[in-house]
């Protein structure tokens, strides 16, 4: 350390104190990294290593990024779960005497990323903080960009599995946990594989009881953990404190941004866990992860970040409370009745930036001045939307008509006070407007001053010598300066100080102009300087009204979502669904609401009858590919936009408040864990006994599926009979099977009831006509399915010549084996033809179409099938 020099003790002192994080330390225009992280960083980033001097005989590994756009190359890390370290120069290098001081300003985390250019708008980005002691575990979630912070506790039951699911629905970038989170040993896999999230072990002493409590209380300016609402919550309260602990060490300032908490519990959201959110595709689907082809996709019509982030969380949260629904309800009911109200709103909504994380950024002080007019230009669309809501009726509509502050203050200010098109940085001047402050002015007057003065002694001094090609210049080193050609040079006047000879001229300084250099320079210094004073004074002010931005942006957030409802309820004629708390589920003429938008074909509607009394279990038995899973996943979609306050692509709709929603549908190896298809379906039917109540909805596929025949169908009637006894379970479930033997527990279990997927039959050809009707399917059609999948004929006639001797009992005997050359033939049959591969079962089902026989909608399901047939 003695032999480096003073910049790079500098840097090893503050590197030692931030000792996991790559650090980007400002020197001039750039930050630099330097040797292992300036390694790490150039292969990472795709930056030329270089090196630097510092006093040592082998040069520093370096590699740096341009200040004004170090954000893309900070996300980069972050995306690849490094820290940040921001070292800023904390002094002007012009007015600084030796050294420039410097200190490390904040930590990018990926938990703790503020920049919107390193964020999805779209969504929250949360850090997460876990306390787990004995079996019960405090868990809390904060969004710093935002400000929100959510908390609850977890405990009982399968603790493991519900931190799972809480983890998984709030998907964090960043987890902190203790060290007894580590005795659930499969946790930290999950969270780094699944969820693909930074996992921070934290020392003991961030989550000691005392210390958190201290943290807690200053964070949120209360007395007592009472007024809180924390009063015997020790977890929730360690897992706080050590969040906010973890927040000053790398936000330096500004966590005041989080001023209020939400403890939320079971009792007030809908109970989805990850497979029901993943199966039922809420928010992407599962085999592109992409947002088309979603719920989400289909209901989002939001014009602002605010709004978008919001409709995600009322999406896997849906409510159990009927005055809640019947709010949210009320108001779509209004908005959809009103499309010149509906269509007036969103219009307005469109120019409303992200109010929640531009004040964020205001607050934490990183804001500069495109931000402030961001804030001012959504300012600007309140009056006009608060307007626009004038003489609402319903009850949230009115609240948020009251909710929203218009800011007019805020708005002034920042249109009295910053230009319109503010320079990036903030501090080299230009961000104040003229008539803002006198001072201001008056040194901005001295600069332009003085440059008309330099003006007037360039004429002046062409004149007085006659030199006609003179001129005034100015560069940085030596300021301004009288420029002479060669050819004129001897004309230059005695008291001409010569001070630079160049090859074509000289160049000469006078006492009168480094006079006024003085002056202007010194006016521009101190006009830069009182422009970042004033603009930091103006940021201050606008932090200091956080509490009204923050009602008003949730306000405008709520009327962004129900504004979306309304709308998707009016293009796709939606119907408002009755709550209920008797627990039936009707629908009448429902349909999928993603499948319908994605078909090309007519969506054939259908009904479900479901309650707690004689319609426990409705069993659906039909082929595969006829819609049963398709009918299933609509149900359980209309009673999650029902409780979302949305209205349902239906006739009629009665919802019964469900508490939850499993699902069990489909399933693939787990070789990693070791567990088979069958293990896996096991697992999570035995999840679902044990977590579902008589007040839940279960969707059910093809349970047993996985095993032998017997067993298979031993273990689904037993889960069958489990699901209908009242005194067991009782919950409302749909079954769907191809172990029609189940179909008679219609006629012994009470409760159940039978179902089937409608299909016209003729000869060897099948039509799926969607229509899911009473009663029990009479054969699986598998057969007739395989052959419309392509299955070559050969196989689908001796699959029924096997089928036709198992039926009735025989043995069944072995194909006559063939001569070389019969065999050969065979072989040729079964290969492809270079002809498109669907052309011989199109032109063949043609031929064996009678048109005359089938019904309108016979012809128009053969058609959709015959047309995807012919596309393939």
């Amino acid at each position: 350390m003695a032999n480096l020099s003073p910049m790079m003790q500098q840097y090893f002192e503050i590197k030692k104190q931030n000792p996991n994080t790559i650090l980007f330390f400002r020197l001039g225009d750039f930050y630099e990294m330097f040797y292992d992280d300036a390694k790490l960083a150039s292969k990472e980033l795709d930056l030329t290593l270089t090196g630097r001097d510092c006093g040592q005989e082998e040069r520093a590994p370096m590699c740096g990024v341009p200040f004004h756009s170090y954000e893309s190359y900070v996300a980069r890390l972050v995306a690849k779960g490094y820290k940040v370290a921001i070292c800023e120069q904390m002094e002007d290098p012009a007015l600084a005497k030796g050294l420039v001081k410097r200190d490390i300003i904040r930590v990018i985390t990926p938990g703790t990323v503020l920049e919107s250019s390193m964020l999805d708008e779209t969504r929250n980005n949360f850090i997460c903080s876990l306390c787990v002691e004995g079996a019960e575990a405090g868990i809390c979630f904060a969004d710093i960009s935002t400000g929100e912070l959510h908390a609850t506790t977890l405990c009982g039951g399968d603790l493991s599995e519900q931190l799972k699911n809480e983890l998984s629905r709030f998907s964090p970038r960043e987890i902190l946990i203790n060290q007894n989170v580590l005795e659930f040993s499969e946790l930290p896999k999950f969270i780094k594989e699944r969820l693909s999230a930074s996992l921070e072990l934290l020392d003991g002493e961030n989550f000691e009881k005392e210390s958190c409590t201290s943290l807690v209380l200053r964070q949120f300016q209360r007395e007592n953990l009472e007024s809180l609402d924390l009063s015997g919550q020790d977890n929730i309260v360690r897992a706080l404190g050590a969040l906010f602990s973890y927040l000053k060490q790398t936000q330096r300032t500004g966590i005041e941004r989080i001023n209020a908490i939400d403890l939320y519990s079971g009792a007030q959201y809908m109970h989805l866990d990850l497979n029901t959110r993943r199966n039922l595709e809420l928010l992407e689907t599962m085999r592109n992860k992409e947002k088309r082809g979603s719920l989400l996709w289909v209901l989002d019509k939001t014009r602002t970040a605010m709004g978008k982030r919001l409709i995600r969380s009322w999406i896997e949260q849906p409510l159990l409370s009927p005055a809640q629904i019947s709010r949210r309800l009320n108001a779509v009911q209004e908005l959809s009745d009103d499309p010149i109200l509906r269509d007036s709103i969103a219009e307005q909504l469109s120019g409303i930036h992200d109010l929640e994380r531009l004040m964020s950024r205001i607050v934490y002080g990183s804001a500069n001045g495109r931000e402030l007019r961001s804030l001012s230009s959504a300012a600007e669309k309140l009056p006009g939307l608060k307007n626009i809501l004038k003489g609402v009726k319903s009850n949230l509509l009115t609240d948020i008509y009251q909710s929203i502050d218009v800011l007019d203050d805020v708005f002034r200010l920042i249109e009295r006070s910053i230009v319109e098109e503010p320079p990036f940085s903030i501090r080299e001047g230009g961000m104040i407007k003229p008539g803002y402050n006198e001072e201001l002015d008056l040194l901005k007057g001295d600069m332009s001053d003085g440059r008309g003065i330099i003006a007037q002694i360039e004429a002046q001094e062409r004149e007085r010598t006659g030199i006609s090609k003179l001129k005034v210049g100015y560069n940085r080193v030596f300021g301004y300066y009288i420029e002479i050609s060669n050819g004129y040079k001897d004309q230059a006047p005695p008291e001409y100080i010569r001070k630079q000879t160049l090859t074509n001229c000289e160049r000469f300084i006078t006492p009168e102009l480094k006079e006024l250099e003085g002056k202007i320079l010194g006016a521009h210094d101190k006009s830069v300087q009182l422009e970042f004073q004033l603009f930091d004074a103006v940021r201050k002010e606008v932090a200091a009204q956080l509490t009204r931005v923050q009602k008003t942006a949730h306000a405008v957030a709520q009327l962004d979502v129900l504004t979306s409802f309304a709308q998707v309820s009016a293009d796709n004629h939606y119907i408002r669904p009755v709550v209920n708390l008797d627990g039936k589920l009707i629908l009448k003429e429902s349909r999928h609401p993603v499948v319908e938008i994605l078909l090309d074909a007519p969506f054939v509607p259908n009904d479900v009858t479901l309650d707690q009394n004689e319609n426990r279990v409705a069993i659906i038995t039909g082929p595969n590919m006829a819609g049963k899973s398709t009918y299933m996943r609509q149900a359980a979609l209309i009673v999650i936009m029902a409780q979302i306050g949305c209205f349902v692509p239906a006739s009629y709709a009665e919802i019964g408040i469900t508490d939850s929603i499993y699902t069990r549908v489909g399933a693939s190896d787990d070789l990693a864990s070791g567990q088979s298809t069958f293990m896996v379906e096991m697992s999570e039917v035995a999840d679902i006994m044990k977590n579902a109540t008589e007040s839940s909805l279960l969707i059910l596929d093809e349970i047993g599926r996985g095993t032998s025949t017997f067993d298979g169908m031993s273990i689904a009637r037993a889960v069958l009979e489990y699901v209908a006894d009242k005194k067991l379970l009782g919950a409302k479930t749909l079954f769907a099977t191809h172990y029609h033997e189940l179909t008679e527990l219609e006629e012994l279990v009470d409760g159940v009831k039978n179902y089937n997927i409608a299909v016209k039959k003729r000869g060897d050809d099948i039509t799926f006509l969607r229509r899911i009707v009473r009663g029990g399917a009479d054969d699986s059609f598998g057969i007739e399915v395989a052959k419309l999948a392509g299955v070559p004929d050969k196989i689908v006639n001796r699959a029924k010549q096997v089928l036709a001797e198992l039926e009735s009992g025989q043995q069944v005997t072995m194909p006559k084996k063939r001569g070389r050359r019969n065999t050969q033939v065979e072989q040729e049959e079964m290969q492809l033809s270079i002809t498109p591969p669907n052309e011989a079962e199109v032109m063949d089902r043609l031929k064996k179409l009678d048109v005359n026989t089938l019904t309108p909608i016979e012809c128009m399901n053969t058609l959709f099938e015959l047309a995807t047939l012919a596309k393939e």
